[in-house]
């Protein structure tokens, strides 16, 4: 197993987020994961700056720690082949430690470039297997084209790519995703504890490390972080049918008006207790998934940092799939 920190780039600056990146390498975290947004879901988290240029910065600041994107999507704001670019150039420069994570995308973000973000999920998924194979097509080097039914490449060449090319999760949400993941991706990122998931992704044949993240909320008492969760990262709930069609952050404002302080207790591990903690991600292990990634919705990342060093990161290398842990 692997351990992540999630870096809310729709609720912090780019300079914050660098510096979060650095106090997670000290604390301990195997990598740092980042969505590409160019909306915050809410309009109280108040940022999305460019993920590229602060996972280069994070990049020079950092000597060990993996970073991820979690997840791009390199459909609609972003050509295929611009991101094949990026990513090879970031993993030139963080010396092997990128994982390109891509999906299907959001309307939020999406629709943001004028031709519109796709209406059916099948003309998504046909986008994207594209976009896949067009980013392998580029990393093989040399010029090469490519025709499509949405997507096209011409006489194109990346001439600056690393000896190995970044590892690949494909996000997925059902079984038509997790077969791509197994087919074109290197893993396969969720955000759900689902088991069936994970079993769709290798009946597939995909053998892959499994990234998921893991929602939790620090605080000094259960309360304040469900509060605080509440106020930032109650989008959450809303379910992915409803996370990937929403235009706006006001449309998401609406959607979750009804959403109570008991709701996020439910979804989100809150407050200080370790076991608490440990119980999350057990859930997930035994779902499957092996790269764990903590994302906190508390309002004070050096406390949960701080947190995660002296209480959690020894005991929860030592759990095992199952219930098992190690001695």
């Amino acid at each position: 197993m692997e351990i992540g920190y999630k870096l809310a780039a729709e609720a912090f600056g780019p300079q914050e987020l660098v510096r979060q990146a650095v106090r997670a390498e000290a604390a301990g975290f195997d990598f740092v994961e980042m969505s590409d947004h160019f909306h915050p879901w809410l309009d109280v988290q108040g940022h999305s700056p460019f993920a590229w240029t602060v996972f280069g910065t994070i990049a020079a600041r950092t000597e060990r720690v993996g970073l991820a994107t979690g997840v791009t999507c390199p459909t609609v704001r972003y050509h295929p082949a611009v991101i094949a670019q990026a990513a090879a150039t970031l993993a030139l420069l963080c010396g092997d430690r990128f994982v390109l994570g891509v999906g299907a995308g959001e309307r939020l973000n999406e629709h943001v470039v004028g031709p519109g973000f796709p209406e059916s999920a099948q003309e998504r998924h046909e986008r994207l297997r594209e976009a896949l194979e067009i980013i392998r097509l580029l990393w093989q080097g040399g010029y090469q084209s490519y025709q499509g039914t949405h997507l096209r490449l011409e006489d194109a060449r990346i001439f600056d790519l690393p000896d190995r090319p970044p590892l690949i999760a494909v996000a997925a949400g059902g079984p038509e995703a997790a077969r791509l993941a197994a087919e074109l991706g290197d893993g396969m990122f969720a955000t759900e504890d689902r088991p069936q998931l994970v079993e769709q992704y290798r009946a597939a044949g995909g053998s892959g490390p499994r990234y998921a993240e893991v929602p939790v909320a620090w605080a000094p008492d259960e309360e304040t972080a469900a509060q605080a969760a509440r106020e930032t990262s109650r989008w959450a709930l809303t379910g992915w049918k409803v996370m990937s069609e929403l235009p706006n952050p006001v449309n998401f404002e609406a959607a979750t008006t009804t959403v109570r302080t008991d709701d996020v207790r439910e979804a989100f591990t809150c407050g200080t207790d370790p076991e608490r903690y440990a119980g999350a991600v057990q859930r997930y292990l035994d779902a499957g998934f092996d790269r764990l990634v903590l994302q906190n919705a508390g309002p004070d990342p050096d406390g949960f940092l701080d947190f995660y060093a002296r209480e959690l990161d020894q005991p929860l290398r030592r759990l095992r799939p199952n219930g098992t842990a190690a001695g």
